[in-house]
């Protein structure tokens, strides 16, 4: 009895580490599957809807909505609400807020997914950017998170900013 009790502890063990991970998602099992994501973007800051101004001791507090398109791994836009921090003095640039991304992720079917997490950093001396990019909150379409580094390129013709990005998506499917 205490070798068939150990057989089945062993047994059920190896079950679990084996299906360590998998998730259980309305009665069947979902397997992750990770995709390395890169490509280019473009900021259409020239279409940035203002709505409010604050001026702070060093600079100014701006909010407004904007628009992006991602190309490459990522291709659709994103919108976003973003406050924008100023600092003259220091120089910089914060950008944070929320953005939602709507399209397709490496030839997926469409998505829709949040961010609440974002975060660019601009030095306005020499307009150098760096950003990142947690879009983990699933609005509709298959269910994926991606996580982003963004670095900036310039600006286009239009003086609109630009951008390249990297890193992983994981999606969760049967």
């Amino acid at each position: 009895m205490s070798t068939l009790r150990s057989y089945y502890v062993l047994t059920l063990v190896a079950a679990l580490s084996t299906s360590a991970s998998l998730a259980v998602e309305g009665g069947g099992l979902l397997a992750a599957r990770t995709v390395q994501v890169a490509g280019s973007g473009v900021d259409f800051l020239n279409g940035a809807i203002v709505h409010s101004t604050e001026t702070t001791p060093t600079g100014m507090i701006q909010k407004s909505t904007e628009t992006v398109e991602l190309n490459g791994s990522l291709r659709g836009r994103v919108l976003y609400h973003v406050t924008s921090v100023f600092d003259f003095v220091k120089g910089t640039l914060v950008n944070t807020g929320n953005q939602v991304f709507s399209g397709t992720i490496a030839g997926s079917a469409p998505v829709m997914i949040h961010d609440d997490q974002f975060r660019f950093d601009v030095n306005l001396g020499n307009g150098a950017e760096t950003g990142s990019v947690s879009l983990v909150d699933h609005i509709a379409g298959p269910k994926v998170r991606c996580v982003l580094e963004v670095v900036g390129t310039g600006v286009n013709s239009d003086a609109n900013p630009t951008f390249n990005y990297k890193g992983e998506c994981i999606f969760r499917g049967r």
